[in-house]
């Protein structure tokens, strides 16, 4: 690098981050009124994840798996048939775990054995039918499932909700700038900053011990409830001078 450009460089550098600094530092000078708006929204779920499983106990693991095979089968089929998409019907887990005795103090025993091998599998179900859920999961335990049973009510398409939700956090916001404002004997001017956080319903899920695993004369009695949508704005609004 030639030595007579150095001293420019320099200078260079130790100007530039005093124009930005101060560029920078106006806006935070600014007087400003900060406030949080919140909306929601709620809705009926359209939509329910149901996670059903079968667990087959044998011998040999082989036996094991073919059972749970045989059962599993029997159950995909029951739901294509009740109108179920195939791209709804996901296999979410397969497990093969031997069953062990541990030796008791006065067995004579000194390691555990196996007895058995127990094999699940599990199956996780879309329903968009929300009137057929019970039907679903009563037909299912009728097929061989025993295992499961968690239900997650959702929406499909949420955006509508969220949206509106956006609106009256934003409503909610302008009118609590306004009556800070107001309070104080001051002008709102224009808005600085805006940002906004969403959250979406908490998974609500019905536990498996919601419905007894045997077979019923009756389906499942299943409630879906609501689901609410919850938007949060920070709103910076500048103070007219």
């Amino acid at each position: 690098m030639n030595r007579r450009y150095l001293p420019m460089l320099l200078a260079a550098a130790m100007t530039l981050p005093g124009v930005a600094m101060a560029q920078d530092s106006q806006p935070r000078n600014t007087p400003r009124v900060v406030v949080t708006g919140e909306g929601e929204t709620a809705i009926a779920p359209d939509m329910a994840i149901v996670s059903l499983a079968v667990m087959r106990e044998a011998e040999t693991a082989r036996d094991a798996l073919d059972a749970n095979n045989e059962a599993m089968s029997a159950v995909i089929k029951a739901m294509k048939d009740a109108g179920i998409e195939q791209r709804d019907i996901q296999t979410a887990g397969l497990q093969i775990n031997p069953r062990y005795v541990y030796p008791q103090n006065n067995s004579g025993e000194e390691q555990p054995r196996i007895v058995a091998y127990q094999v699940s599998n599990t199956l996780t179900v879309r329903v968009r039918d929300i009137a057929t859920v019970g039907e679903v999961i009563d037909r299912s335990v009728t097929l061989g499932v025993n295992q499961g049973g968690n239900i997650t009510f959702i929406n499909d398409d949420p955006a509508a909700a969220t949206t509106e939700a956006r609106k009256r956090a934003v409503e909610d916001a302008m009118a609590r700038a306004r009556t800070l404002a107001e309070a104080a004997g001051v002008e709102l001017g224009g808005i600085l900053e805006l940002s906004e956080q969403s959250f979406a319903p908490p998974p609500m899920p019905l536990g498996a011990k919601a419905y007894r695993m045997e077979a019923a004369s009756d389906a499942v009695p299943v409630e879906a409830g609501e689901n609410t949508y919850r938007v949060q704005v920070n709103v910076t609004f500048e103070i007219k001078q």
